[in-house]
């Protein structure tokens, strides 16, 4: 028995329904769908329902439900034989691209001849979604992408991210996600660079940008779409960083941003804008530049708002909510959106959220400590006193927050974002706001002090002891060592030491400040040497590495000591000579 005898054999027992009447049930059906409007999706039978050969036959339930056991286990032996015997090759891709390209000036024409009636065209369509789903077999052989690439393949799929029927869009995206997922390009990096530049060439991302804008998130076939095109941006921005800079510009920063602000539930697409607006965001300043421009900074306190006196209902939600305050500290690196964080009232609503003490505590720390480092940060610490800031801050400098599981962030890191804050507030306050923070360490005996003197030996101890380690390792490069020394802890003990030596030795300290920071150095056999020794590496090391603060110290009498390395360096040994 042959494949056509097979399928065309029936028992003689049921009864089937006749041709006439089946046709009969199909027109109708048809009918009823065109009168109900143009269906938006087609949907594809399962393999499980209907097997598929690759002669293009087709098996029904009903077919395969009439056969004995036999017969059944026959065809599935032939189905089994004609699966094993397809592979791609470079001819068969070829005539795929042919039947693609076909199929869409098929489906072209029938639009054009017949616009307002759908039903004329339905059939094409059909035709031209089933020969995107043959290409998928592409994505598991990616040494044929150069192949998909010089027969034009990309530029006919281009072509459809446009079509009139989302459902087309949908399906080329689906299809694009699979070609350029992490694991597949990683495969071969040659074949990957072909379908990648291809993709760059085309304008990939303005064409996913603009689509974007036509797919509801609330439908689940374009809520996919959506996620499906985020994906394909990220996947191409980890094989090749440099395009994060191109697909902002492109218009997806904006985009980002505009699905963000949509006043909606939380759900997996706004997950997904945070978290690829992150990775956008690492290491380009020219996208946190952009996104000042677009009023991201606003946008992101919006948005952040909500979680002043809400904690994140579910682990997805609280990364959504970390990804943001990512997003926020990451765009502080670029000095300029430090003053569209002041506008846009970014020290009240962290300040909030200290007091609060919700899941968004340590995000708002560590989003202060950026907003207030350097001098672009003066205002920052300026308002952080007007609103009463002080009196949250120093509570978490005396014993800083526990870290959260979830983040993964620890109470030491917490301890060093807070020092970080306290030294930009000595470094960057004016006035009476300078004095305000003088006399916060004469509160209670001076116990802000004695608190400043135990994290010195706390962080001495553990750099001395890296000390140690280094001296036994036969490294000789200075600058590895040095950022080594870094990491250890010597970047926060330079702050410390560096608040220590301000508000003990600068015209507006105040007499016992020093007086207890010297007898606490005396009953722990300790000098001042030892935080000289400190602040004077601090100010020959400044510039030198990227984990130096590249910031402005302010002068005993609260004015800028100017603008360059060799200011900050003169102004920090003129205070050691006053220590």
């Amino acid at each position: 028995m042959n494949i056509d005898e097979l399928l065309n054999y029936q028992p003689a027992k049921p009864a089937v329904p006749s041709a006439s009447t089946s046709t009969n049930k199909r027109t109708t059906d048809s009918t009823s769908s065109i009168a109900a409007g143009y269906p938006k999706r087609v949907k594809r039978p399962i393999l499980d329902d209907v097997p598929m050969l690759s002669n293009g036959s087709s098996i029904s339930n009903t077919n395969l439900a009439l056969l004995n056991i036999d017969e059944r286990d026959k065809l599935l032996q032939i189905l089994e034989q004609e699966s094993s015997t397809e592979e791609l090759d470079e001819t068969s891709l070829k005539r795929m691209l042919s039947q693609l390209e076909k199929r869409i000036s098929k489906n072209q024409e029938m639009r054009i001849k017949y616009p307002d009636h759908p039903e004329k065209f339905m059939e094409s369509e059909i035709e031209l979604n089933d020969a995107v789903q043959e290409l998928h077999i592409i994505a598991t052989q990616s040494d044929l992408y150069h192949v998909l690439v010089n027969m034009n393949g990309i530029t006919l799929l281009m072509s459809l991210l446009t079509h009139e029927n989302t459902d087309i869009s949908i399906a080329v995206i689906s299809l694009i996600q699979e070609l350029t997922d992490v694991d597949t390009l990683t495969e071969s990096e040659q074949q990957a660079t072909f379908l990648i530049d291809a993709l760059a060439e085309q304008q990939i991302i303005s064409l996913l940008v603009q689509n974007m804008e036509r797919l509801d998130e609330n439908v689940k076939e374009e809520a996919d779409g959506i996620h499906n095109s985020l994906a394909i941006v990220e996947n191409m921005t980890e094989f090749r960083p440099s395009l994060s800079i191109d697909a902002c510009k492109h218009g997806l920063l904006a985009c980002l941003l505009k699905r963000l602000k949509i006043k909606s539930p939380f759900n997996s697409i706004r997950l997904y804008c945070s978290e690829l607006m992150s990775i956008l965001l690492q290491n380009q300043d020219e996208n946190r530049q952009m996104l000042g421009e677009l009023e991201g900074i606003d946008i992101l306190l919006q948005q952040l708002a909500y979680y002043k006196r809400h904690d994140p209902q579910t682990s997805e939600e609280f990364e959504y909510m970390e990804n943001l305050f990512s997003c926020l500290c990451s765009s502080l690196l670029f000095a300029p959106n430090r003053q569209r964080f002041l506008k846009g009232e970014g020290p009240h609503l962290m300040n909030i959220m200290l007091k609060e003490r919700k899941a968004s505590r340590n995000g708002a720390l560590k989003t202060l400590d950026f907003a207030m480092t350097g001098v672009e940060g003066k205002d920052n610490c300026q308002k952080i006193v007007d609103i009463l800031g002080l009196r949250t801050m120093f509570p978490l400098f005396m014993k800083p927050p526990k870290g959260n599981k979830r983040s993964g962030e620890t109470r030491a890191e917490n301890e060093e974002h807070v020092i970080s804050c306290v030294a930009s507030l000595v470094r960057n306050c004016t006035g009476s706001n300078r004095q305000r923070v003088f006399n916060k360490f004469t509160e209670n005996d001076h116990e802000k002090v004695d608190r400043l003197m135990e994290l010195h030996f706390q962080y001495y101890e553990r750099v001395q002891a890296a000390n140690n380690r280094i001296d036994n390792d036969e490294d000789d490069d200075e600058d590895e060592i040095y950022l080594r020394r870094l990491d250890a802890g010597l970047f926060t003990l330079q702050l410390i030491d560096y608040i220590i030596t301000e508000i003990a030795s600068s015209t507006t300290s105040i007499p016992s400040i020093r007086q207890r920071v010297l007898q606490i150095l005396n009953l722990r056999n300790s000098s001042v040497d030892t935080i000289k020794t400190i602040i004077r590496e601090y100010a020959n090391n400044l510039g030198n590495t990227k984990k130096s603060t590249n910031v402005n110290h302010t002068s005993t009498d609260g004015t800028s000591n100017g603008n360059n390395e060799d200011s900050h360096k003169q102004y920090l040994l003129d205070l050691l000579e006053r220590f």
